[in-house]
């Protein structure tokens, strides 16, 4: 029995809990008190020498008298557990070391899913969006029924892919978001438009419409994938929220800022993430020695767009990377694309990535904030990451729903180099 408790906490990395993943639910009114001397609160503003008090899996106050004291995190600085509204989070390398996509049902894929989950996790994003692939469902099941770690996922499950025509009647479109209803999606995930480099409309606005209105009848959102042309199509049908967005025109995205719909546009790491693993992505048709070349081009590309979008009055953007194999656990890395290199105002960047993905995921009264009756999900960076963005990476403490994933000695923690 011992020596598998120790392969187990090995294996997850988690040898300071004393109990067996499965078991790992806060205990009834537990009360833990956290004391913080610097809490970024998700909404714009800064807490000061204060004690977080969790009871169960929520917040139930904040009071800087509270005490005792269970974990000091004071020197830190404390907020929300991040959000990423987009990530691919089955995505993985396979045995022979090549993009395995996000289908696999092989153990090897299974473990990957897993290990991905963790990984992000461990980065601090308590909540992702996984958007989407069929493998998501028993991923995001068992982490929900604390059979693994990870965080919480919202998922779409199988995408609605424009094909022109092909891609079927108004009636026949309402009958796949159904059916996407029935199979457990949280969202509904529409390609409107081909690739970065082939934006062109993949569908009409007549059943873009079809797809966005059925979607809402169903109290599901619509997330669409959209460049050029397709982002204000998916504004005028009623979307919830459009992804990537790169060609968008001003007044396309002053459209987006009037009607609310939000926007998920990425500053590079997803083509970083490409670049670094060419020899593993390089593969007809979608994976080509065209696209690559073009795609150092293009980083600068997106984070030129993010700095138009963020000169829109009221626009939403929120914060997804659109992580695949090899970024899975580096997703704070586009925090630092966005600050560094497209100007985005640091505590906007994280605000982008707390409250306001919360309020796009329809989640704001559960988690994004530091606030009494949310969600305990709170995290810990060494550094300020309004002074120094990098502190993005220096994630030393996560909890989750009143659950501490990890609490590490500060100054401990390594640079995730990427996948093996």
């Amino acid at each position: 029995m011992r020596s598998a408790k120790k392969f187990l906490c090995i294996l997850i990395g988690v040898c300071a809990l004393t109990q067996p993943i499965s078991l790992l639910s806060p205990a009834q009114n537990k009360r833990i008190v956290i004391a913080a001397s610097a809490v970024l609160d998700a909404k714009g503003h800064a807490l000061r020498d204060t004690r977080i008090v969790i009871e169960g899996a929520k917040i139930v106050a904040i009071d800087s008298k509270v005490g005792p004291v269970d974990y000091d995190l004071r020197g830190l600085t404390v907020l929300p557990g991040w959000i990423d509204a987009h990530v691919h989070i089955t995505w993985s390398f396979g045995p022979d070391r090549k993009n395995a996509g996000q289908g696999g049902t092989t153990q090897e894929a299974a473990y990957a899913a897993a290990s991905n989950a963790w990984l992000t996790l461990m980065a601090g994003f308590t909540t992702i969006q996984s958007v989407g692939s069929p493998t998501d469902f028993p991923l995001r099941d068992a982490i929900a029924k604390g059979m693994l770690p990870g965080p919480r996922i919202l998922t779409a499950g199988e995408a609605l892919s424009g094909r022109g025509e092909q891609t079927g009647t108004p009636d026949e479109i309402r009958a796949f978001v159904r059916k996407q209803k029935q199979a457990g999606a949280d969202l509904i995930k529409i390609y409107a438009s081909g690739g970065i480099t082939r934006g062109k409309m993949t569908m009409s606005q007549e059943q873009l419409n079809a797809a966005c209105d059925e979607a809402k009848k169903q109290g599901l959102r619509s997330l669409v994938h959209a460049f050029r042309d397709a982002v204000r199509a998916a504004t005028l049908a009623g979307c919830t929220e459009v992804e990537h967005g790169l060609g968008a025109w001003d007044d396309d995205l002053k459209l987006m800022a009037e009607r609310g719909t939000y926007i998920d546009p990425q500053a590079g790491l997803l083509l970083e993430t490409y670049l670094q693993y060419k020899d593993r992505y390089l593969a007809a048709p979608y994976y080509t020695e065209e696209g690559f070349a073009a795609m150092q081009g293009l980083i600068p590309a997106h984070q030129e767009f993010i700095k138009r979008a963020a000169r829109i009055p009221g626009l939403k953007i929120v914060y997804g990377t659109d992580a695949v194999a090899g970024a899975h656990g580096r997703n704070a890395e586009d925090f630092i694309n966005r600050v560094r290199d497209s100007g985005v105002d640091p505590m906007a960047a994280m605000v982008s990535a707390n409250s306001l993905a919360a309020e796009a995921l329809g989640m704001a009264d559960q988690i994004g904030s530091i606030a009494t009756g949310l969600q305990a999900d709170i995290i810990a960076l060494e550094g300020d990451p309004v002074k120094d963005i990098t502190a993005v990476r220096r994630v030393v403490f996560v909890m989750k729903g009143g659950i501490v994933y990890k609490n590490a000695a500060r100054g401990a923690i390594p640079a995730y180099a990427g996948e093996p």
